[in-house]
C-alpha cells in the first residue's frame, strides 16, 4: 500500500477529510520551501502538493505564476527538487505529489523521471496539460517506479468522460472546482457537491477538490463531501508576504492549522 492510500484510509477511519495544501517548490528558494514543508506537515497538513516551476503556467493565476517565476530565477530545476524530497523524506513520510506541466518532465526524459522522483521519495504527479489520452509515454514508467499518475477533472469535463477517467483514477482525483485559472476566487460548494458525489460513486479512490479554495469557512463547506481539499494560492500569497520575515514560521503554521481544524470535525455523512 502507497502512501497516498495509507493516509486516505487511515483519514477515513477517523472521519476526518484530508487537508492538501500546495506550495511552489523553490519559491523563493529550495530551503524555504524544505522548511515550509516541515511546518506544513506539523501543522496537520496530510498530502504535500509541490508544484514544480515553469516558464508558461498557463492554468495558474497571477499568484502562483509569480512564484514560479520567482522559483525560476532562484535557479529552481527538477534535480534540486528531488534532492530536496530526498532529505524532507528523513524526516516524514507526508505523501507528495509534484504538480506541473509536462514540458519539464518530457525534457528531462520520462523513464529518468519517474525513476529519479521515486528514488527521492515522490508518491503522485498530476500534470496539467497531459490528456489521459496521451499518458503511454510516461504512465508505464510512473506505475514500475510506484508513483500514481493523479487525473484532473473539470466542470466542463463530458459526464461520459468523467465517469471513464473516474474508474480508472489513481491516488486520487482532483476536481477542479470551478473553470479558469487557479486564484483565490469564491467557490460555490452547493454548485460541484453533485459531480463530486457522482465521482466518488464512480471512482475506486478518493476525491479532492481544488481552485478557489481559501479559507477555513470554504474547507469547512467542501470538505463536508469531499475528500480532500486543496488550498493553493492563498497559502502562496501569505507566503509571499512573509518571504524573508521571522513571522512566515508562525504565518503559514497558524493558516494550516485553521484549514485543518474543520476537517477534524466534519460531519458524520463527510
Amino acid at each position: 500500500m502507497g502512501r497516498i492510500e495509507s493516509v486516505f484510509n487511515n483519514l477515513r477511519r477517523r472521519e476526518e477529510g484530508a487537508l492538501i495544501p500546495f506550495i511552489t517548490a523553490g519559491d523563493p528558494d529550495l530551503e524555504t520551501t524544505e522548511r515550509v514543508i516541515h511546518i506544513l506537515v506539523e501543522a496537520g497538513a496530510d498530502i504535500i502538493e509541490l508544484g514544480f516551476p515553469f516558464s508558461d503556467p498557463m492554468a495558474d493565476g497571477p499568484t502562483i505564476q509569480a512564484s514560479s517565476q520567482r522559483a525560476l530565477a532562484a535557479g529552481t530545476n527538477l534535480e534540486g527538487i528531488f534532492a530536496m524530497v530526498r532529505r524532507v523524506r528523513e524526516h516524514t513520510n507526508t505523501p507528495i505529489v509534484l504538480m506541473g506541466y509536462f514540458n519539464p518532465v518530457l525534457h528531462y526524459g520520462s523513464e529518468q523521471f519517474a525513476r529519479d522522483a521515486a528514488a527521492a521519495g515522490v508518491d503522485g504527479l498530476l500534470l496539467v496539460d497531459l490528456p489521459p489520452e496521451e499518458t503511454q509515454e510516461l504512465q508505464p514508467f510512473l506505475r514500475q517506479a510506484g508513483i500514481d499518475l493523479i487525473t484532473l477533472l473539470a466542470p466542463t469535463t463530458p459526464p461520459e468522460r468523467m465517469s471513464r477517467l473516474a474508474a480508472g483514477g489513481e491516488g486520487f482525483l482532483y476536481y477542479v472546482s470551478m473553470t479558469g485559472v487557479t486564484g483565490a476566487r469564491a467557490v460555490d460548494p452547493a454548485a460541484i457537491s453533485r459531480t463530486v458525489s457522482d465521482l466518488r460513486a464512480a471512482s475506486r479512490v478518493p476525491v479532492a477538490v481544488g481552485f478557489g479554495i481559501s479559507s477555513p469557512e470554504d474547507v469547512a463547506a467542501v470538505g463536508a463531501f469531499a475528500d480532500g481539499v486543496v488550498v493553493g494560492s492563498a497559502l502562496v500569497k501569505l507566503m509571499a508576504a512573509h518571504q524573508g520575515s521571522e513571522s512566515l514560521v508562525t504565518e503559514v503554521g497558524n493558516f494550516v492549522r485553521q484549514l485543518k481544524e474543520p476537517l477534524r470535525s466534519r460531519p458524520k455523512n463527510g
